[in-house]
C-alpha cells in the first residue's frame, strides 16, 4: 500500500512540473505524462492514452484561454491544420496498436520531444514581444491540410495532442512567430485531445481511481505555466532536465517491447511445443 501511495504522489508531482513547463511553450504535456507513466507505472496502452489525453484536455483548455486572451491566437494559422486533424485524431484514438509497435512509437515520440526541447534551448535568444508576434508567411493550403491530417492521426495513435510536432513545423518553416506558434499549438492540442479521447473511449478503457489527483496536479501546473508562457520566456535549464527525463523514458519504452505478459506466455508455449515436436 505504501509503495502504491508513493507512486501516486511521485506521478502527481511529475505531472504538476511537466504541466508548468509544457503549457509555458504552448503544449499540454501528453508526451511528458506518457514519459512519467512509463517510468513509474505499468499501465496498459489504452489506459495510458486515456489518462494522457484527459490531462491534455484540462491543460489545453487553460492554455488556450490564456493565449487567446493575451491576443496571440490567429485563426488563419490554426484552421488549415486543425480541420483535417480532428477526424484523423479520432481515427487514431480508435486504433489499438500491438505493444511491439506502440511502445517503440511512444519511445520515438519521447525522443523527438527531447530533441525539440534541446534545439529550442540552443536557439533561444532574447527576443522582443514584437518579434515574437510579428506576422509570418502562411503555408500553402494543401500543405497545411495534409500536414494537419498526418499530425492528427499521429496524435490519436500515440495519445498526444500533436503540438510537439506542430510547433517545430511552424517555427522551422517560419509560418508563425514564437507566441503565435504557442497559441496555435495549444488550441490544436485541445481539439485533437478531445477527438482522440473520443476514439479511445469507444473501447471503454479502465481509468485509474487516482485520476482526479492527476487532473488537479495538471490543472495547477497548467495555470502557472500558461501564465508564464503568455508573458515570459521559460527557463532553459528546466528544458534540458526535461529532455534528459524524456530520453530515459524513450529508451525504457523502446526496451520494454517484450514486457507484455501475454506475449511472454505465448512464446513460452511455442517453445514448449517446439521442444515436444
Amino acid at each position: 500500500m505504501t509503495m502504491a501511495i508513493t507512486i501516486v504522489i511521485t506521478l502527481a508531482i511529475a505531472i504538476f512540473l511537466l504541466a508548468i513547463l509544457y503549457s509555458s511553450v504552448g503544449h499540454a504535456g501528453a508526451s511528458g505524462y506518457l514519459a512519467a507513466m512509463a517510468l513509474v507505472t505499468q499501465m496498459p496502452q489504452s489506459e495510458m492514452k486515456a489518462v494522457a489525453l484527459t490531462l491534455n484536455i484540462f491543460v489545453g483548455a487553460i492554455g488556450s484561454w490564456r493565449f487567446i486572451r493575451a491576443g496571440h491566437f490567429d485563426w488563419g494559422t490554426f484552421w488549415p491544420f486543425a480541420i483535417p486533424a480532428i477526424p484523423m485524431a479520432f481515427l487514431g484514438g480508435l486504433w489499438q496498436l500491438p505493444p511491439n509497435i506502440f511502445k517503440p512509437l511512444i519511445g520515438l515520440v519521447l525522443a523527438f520531444s527531447a530533441v525539440v526541447l534541446i534545439i529550442r534551448t540552443c536557439r533561444t535568444t532574447p527576443t522582443t514581444d514584437k518579434a515574437m508576434t510579428e506576422p509570418q508567411t502562411l503555408p500553402p493550403l494543401p500543405v497545411a491540410i495534409i500536414s494537419g491530417g498526418l499530425l492528427g492521426l499521429l496524435a490519436g495513435l500515440t495519445g498526444t495532442g500533436g503540438g510537439i510536432f506542430l510547433s517545430p513545423l511552424l517555427l522551422l518553416m517560419h509560418w508563425a512567430g514564437s507566441r503565435r506558434t504557442a497559441a496555435t499549438s495549444i488550441v490544436f492540442v485541445l481539439v485533437n485531445s478531445l477527438a482522440g479521447l473520443g476514439g479511445v473511449f469507444s473501447d471503454m478503457p479502465s481509468l485509474p481511481s487516482e485520476l482526479p489527483f492527476y487532473v488537479l496536479a495538471a490543472i495547477s501546473g497548467g495555470l502557472l505555466g500558461s501564465w508564464l508562457g503568455a508573458r515570459k520566456l521559460p527557463g532553459n535549464g528546466i528544458r534540458v532536465l526535461l529532455a534528459a527525463v524524456l530520453l530515459v523514458a524513450a529508451f525504457k519504452m523502446m526496451l520494454a517491447v517484450d514486457d507484455d505478459p501475454g506475449q511472454r506466455e505465448a512464446r513460452a508455449v511455442s517453445l514448449i511445443q517446439s521442444g515436444i515436436s
